[in-house]
Formats: structure tokens, sequence, C-alpha cells
């Protein structure tokens, strides 16, 4: 069956948003006394917001941070990471040219763990904005992926049921989300999958390119 809806991760499964995220950390890193790191952690890294990010940065130094400290950092990081949100990220393959036939098909939403305001100035830039017509970030829901709450938030405001709302993701952490909310959800293998086997994730579908679900 066709689905009523579709849900759609963000970093990792419409954009490529690791370069700029990396550039951000290693600025905040700097300002901290701490080397940079590259693109592969950063990869291995994004999907669990930038507090996670800079912890694992810390931890990847064997350099401890206090929960100050951190929250401090988190701050820096997110607003030097605005102003640089779309230098270097770009849109996956075919990512443009699926949401513009899928969105003449079904309501389209984001869902994702990246801050609402972040997410919508990256899909502004990135001149996405226009398909979607919700779009639940990491402080929208009443809590972030994996729990159930955004998907559910995000079929709430399409006005549809979640089983008929397809969930399009690249993480283990996107598969519980969908689980967790009764969706269906496929995998797009060249995301920021956390160093996890896509085709071990439990998703319907593991698929290669967003063209598929044409």
């Amino acid at each position: 069956m066709r689905p009523g809806a579709y849900l759609f991760d963000l970093d990792g499964t419409l954009v490529d948003t690791a370069p700029d995220l990396m550039r951000a950390l290693n600025r905040t890193l700097a300002g901290a006394g701490l080397g940079p790191v590259d693109m592969a952690l950063t990869r291995h890294w994004v999907g669990h917001g930038v507090r996670a990010m800079l912890s694992a940065a810390f931890a990847h130094h064997d350099e401890p941070v206090a929960v100050g400290r951190l929250d401090e950092l988190q701050a820096v990081c997110i607003d030097d990471y605005a102003a640089h949100i779309a230098d270097f990220s770009e849109p996956y393959p075919t990512v443009v040219e699926t949401l513009d036939r899928l969105a003449a098909r079904a309501p389209l939403a984001v869902v994702t763990n990246k801050l609402a305001a972040l997410s919508e100035s990256l899909l502004d830039a990135m001149a996405l904005s226009r398909y979607f017509q919700a779009v639940v970030g990491r402080d929208t829901a009443a809590k972030p992926k994996p729990d159930a709450a955004p998907a559910l938030l995000a079929c709430e405001r399409l006005g549809r049921r979640p089983a008929e709302a397809l969930f399009v993701g690249d993480s283990e952490t996107d598969v519980a989300c969908a689980r967790a909310a009764g969706c269906p959800v496929v995998v797009y293998r060249h995301g920021y999958n956390h160093g996890r086997d896509p085709d071990a994730m439990g998703a319907d579908q593991v698929i290669d390119s967003l063209a598929v679900l044409l």
C-alpha cells in the first residue's frame, strides 16, 4: 500500500550535515584547549544532539568535563553551528526530486533529534522547507527519539494514523522510534548509522537511495 504520510529523519537521511557539524565541533573543542576530531568520528556521533556529540568528543580525548562546563560548551557549539549551518552541508542524491514527487502524493514531516529552530534553519537553507507540513525537533515533543513521542506528534500534525505513516531514517534510534509509535520504517544505508549494520537494525527495508520510495 502507498503510505498516507512520510516522516523523515533529517541529519544523515535528507542532508549530509557532518561537514558543518564537524567544523563547529572542532572550533568549540579548540576553544576548550582540545584537538580536532575527524569526519569519520563526527559521522559516528551525529544523531543524538550537540550535547552528546560534545560528550563523545571529550571522552575521545580522555578529558573529563563537568556538567556546567558542558552546558557552556553546548551553547557555544550551537551558536557556532547556527552561524555556519549550510556552509558545506548538502542534500543527499535524489532527495530533492524524491521529496518533490512525494509531497504531491501525501503530507510530509521531519522528525529529528536536532533542535527545531536549527532544523528549520537548515531546511530553509537547503530549500527543502516547502515540502514539509510539520517539523518535530528534539525540543518539540515531550521526549526525543527513540521515544515514540516525536513520531506520534508528527502523525497528529499531519492528520494521519501511525500505521499509515512511513518513517524514513538512518539509525537504530529511528527504527526504535518508529516501532514504538507503530509506524512502518525503512533505513537509508548511507546515513549516520553509529557503526551499526543497517541490515541488522530491524527495519522493514534498507534502501540505497531515497528514490526507491517513488
